[in-house]
């Protein structure tokens, strides 16, 4: 019990999020903080006019990359290591299994969309492409890109599925899934047909409200928002 008269411990103050609207690796973190009801203060970085350059930005993150999480001297700056972290600070809705099979799964899909999908078509990869090999040469690299870590996780999730990616719970899996499935359905026209699995999750994550919530045009940097 606290002493008459002693000062009221200060609030913890709100995490920061450094995002742009259209990343799907700070999709992934929206995601995860809704799912773990965290309330967080918003900081867009517009990464078409160069704001990842700034040198204010570049003190959180000197790769200039987004997402970046604050939360009080902590500074992370890569999305998987953002959620693991949100993971252990706010264990009790859970995104990773006990069962260690189920959680390797788990992390094997993150790690197959944040490592060998999405780095492969991200804007710098695709403003390179369109320079030094031609103009529309990037649409169907990226494709590329995406069919192989698809036909990887359909493969990897088909006899486990349940409501979500690996049971009837949203897990990891789901988190970094359903923004890159987002992506190759409304920016680079995969035809999902060849992906029964991915297409029957990515309609329920369209019905989850902390999925909705952290669609790339419901964000305030989002062109409709403004």
């Amino acid at each position: 019990m606290a002493e008459a008269g002693a000062a009221a411990p200060a609030p913890a103050a709100r995490l920061r999020l450094y995002s742009y609207w259209r990343s799907s690796s700070a999709h992934r973190v929206r995601i995860a903080l809704n799912l773990k009801g965290v309330e967080y203060e918003y900081k867009a970085v517009n990464l078409l006019k160069g704001e990842q350059s700034d040198p204010e930005f570049m003190q959180v993150n000197p790769m200039k990359f987004v997402p970046a999480l604050v939360d009080g001297e902590t500074v992370i700056g890569e999305s998987f290591a953002i959620a693991l972290y949100l993971e252990d600070k706010y264990p009790e809705r859970p995104l990773l299994p006990q069962d260690l099979k189920m959680k390797a799964l788990n992390l094997q899909i993150a790690s197959i969309v944040c490592s060998g999908i999405q780095p492969l078509h991200n804007l710098t990869v695709l403003r390179f492409i369109e320079q030094k090999v031609g103009t529309g040469e990037s649409l169907p690299w990226t494709q590329q890109q995406i069919d192989r870590g698809f036909t990887a996780a359909e493969n990897l999730i088909k006899g486990c599925a349940g409501k979500y990616a690996t049971g009837d719970e949203v897990q990891l899996a789901d988190v970094f899934l359903a923004p890159q499935i987002f992506s190759a359905v409304t920016r680079f026209q995969v035809n999902m047909s060849n992906y029964p699995t991915l297409a029957r999750l990515h309609d329920e994550y369209m019905k989850h409200p902390a999925f909705q919530a952290a669609l790339p045009d419901r964000q305030p940097d989002a062109p409709s928002s403004t």
